[in-house]
């Protein structure tokens, strides 16, 4: 999964701990506000970039737990480590994340802002060829008005390096149109000579011919919304596909000429889902060999027909530690088959990182486009409407130029919470150089001091330029001596996967030393 911010897709994870993924793709992501939302422009962000991602922590430190959580980061600017601290310099964006909202049905736990077509929809042609459903063009028409319409925020033409076409059920759309999009894109931002061109499909919506021509109008990556394989559990989730469409898809994707990287998304914690068969979805996605892994966690959101039917932590929903479990058994079965775990919810074979996700997680800016997704542009996140008429209206003002996102500006503490939520979630972890540069020395030794206890259980692991672990003697031994700071400790990162199923504990922590 890959995605960009819509307001859907980050949400709080069951007990306040983000496990794994959670549903939706990371595009369309990550990647839900916690209870009582506090910071809602980053969990805006983080839910429209990773569906079912998890939530963000509360800003007073809760009780510890174990469980986990997601993050938020910012870089670095040059200014003396003495001097006082200023917001990092902000940077054009290279990504751009295009929200396609259909799908064939609502899924049982989904509260994304999507648009189900039925079954009275007319059926997708591999070509493009045939009838259209008039929501989608019409829809894609206002989607490329709003690219119209979006000033470049650099002058210089930097290009876009990652494009996310998230939903919903982006297979759904006909190539044709997914291609005006990216000539859209192009013709308004321009695109690197070798962009990660990512899109969502779920099994039953796609063939052979119509996988062959996304690819021909330049996807060269897939999310493959698989989620589970078993039959039951597919059904009981409301999904549209069954697991014979699971493995046609499959089929057709790895055959598919000139598609090396793809991923596949699977969620755990589902209804009445056991430890076998948890064992059983990882043994079949790793025979299937994507080069790319997300595992969500699932998120019981009101609203949706699971947010009526059950109760985080009750049966048949897995208990909180039955679903650390299945977070562990993930972390040990994926990495022993040769996947890195380069974020709390993703894994990768070696060089084949999600880009486009390395942008939410790196703290980097992003465009966004269509219902609901959210931007992140001269560090100020913000979101569309999550309602069709709203959205019209919405596009409208912007091309009229009665709305504009450059009147907001960001708070440090705002930019502070975001480098450490963002960053503790990834295997590289925070940069106590480039934090102390942007946020000052004080804050950075107070952050350290608070997460001391934890670096030497083992749960937080220190390292050096060299990314080499350090011994807890080691950190203590910078922390006593001011002045040479950072000497030995560059970063702080959560151990795999202890730390990270404590992630929300931990940050929220973090987050009352920022902002007490």
């Amino acid at each position: 999964m890959g995605q960009s911010p819509t307001e859907a897709q980050l949400q709080p994870a069951k007990g306040g701990y983000i496990p794994v993924l959670s549903y939706s793709t990371a595009a369309a992501s990550l990647h839900r506000v916690l209870s009582k939302p506090t910071v809602p422009y980053v969990a805006a962000m983080l839910r429209s970039a990773f569906p079912l991602v998890s939530h963000l922590p509360p800003r007073k430190p809760p009780p510890i737990r174990p469980r986990p959580l997601p993050v938020r980061r910012y870089a670095a600017s040059s200014s003396s480590p003495h001097s006082a601290p200023s917001p990092p310099s902000p940077l054009p964006p290279a990504s751009a994340y295009v929200h396609l909202p259909f799908c064939r049905k609502r899924c049982h736990y989904c509260d994304f802002p999507i648009v189900a077509l039925g079954s009275t929809s007319p059926s997708p042609s591999p070509h493009g060829e045939g009838a259209e459903d008039p929501r989608i063009t019409d829809y894609v028409r206002l989607l490329l008005r709003e690219v119209a319409a979006t000033r470049p925020v650099s002058e210089d033409g930097v290009p876009l390096e990652t494009v996310f076409f998230g939903g919903g059920t982006p297979s759904l759309v006909p190539p044709r149109l997914v291609a005006a999009v990216l000539d859209a894109l192009r013709a308004r931002f321009g695109l690197s000579a070798c962009p990660e061109v990512s899109i969502e499909m779920d099994p039953g919506t796609f063939d052979a011919a119509r996988l062959r021509e996304l690819v021909g109008v330049g996807v060269n990556r897939v999310s493959l919304g698989v989620q589970a394989f078993q039959e039951d559990l597919l059904r009981a989730c409301g999904r549209a596909h069954g697991l014979r469409e699971v493995h046609e898809a499959v089929e057709i994707v790895t055959a598919c000429e000139g598609l090396q990287n793809w991923s596949m998304d699977l969620i755990s914690s589902l209804p009445n889902q056991t430890e076998e068969m948890w064992e059983e979805s990882l043994r079949c996605t790793i025979d299937a060999r994507p080069t790319h892994v997300s595992v969500y966690d699932l998120q019981i959101e009101q609203g949706t027909k699971f947010g009526q039917m059950y109760t985080p932590g009750m049966h048949p929903l897995p208990s909180d530690t039955e679903s650390a479990n299945f977070y562990k058994i993930a972390s040990k079965r994926l990495s022993e088959a040769g996947y890195h775990h380069y974020e709390i919810s993703s894994y990768c074979k070696t060089g084949y990182e999600c880009k486009h996700n390395v942008t939410y997680w790196a703290n980097r800016p992003f465009y966004a486009f269509g219902l609901g997704s959210a931007s992140y542009i001269n560090g100020v996140r913000f979101s569309r409407p999550r309602r069709m008429k709203e959205y019209v209206e919405w596009v409208q003002n912007l091309e009229d130029g009665t709305w504009s996102h450059e009147s907001r500006s960001p708070e440090m503490k705002d930019m502070a919470m975001d480098v450490v939520m963002l960053s503790l979630r990834t295997a590289w972890g925070l940069d106590l150089q480039s934090f102390s540069k942007s946020f000052g020395k004080s804050l950075t030794l107070s952050l350290c001091n608070t997460l001391k206890p934890f670096v030497e259980s083992g749960l937080v692991i220190a390292t050096d330029m060299e990314r080499r672990a350090l011994q807890s003697s080691d950190f203590e031994l910078d922390m006593q001596n001011e002045d040479d700071f950072g000497s030995r400790v560059a970063f702080i990162r959560l151990s795999d996967p202890d730390g990270f199923l404590l992630s929300n504990e931990l940050i929220s922590l973090a987050f009352g030393i920022i902002s007490p």
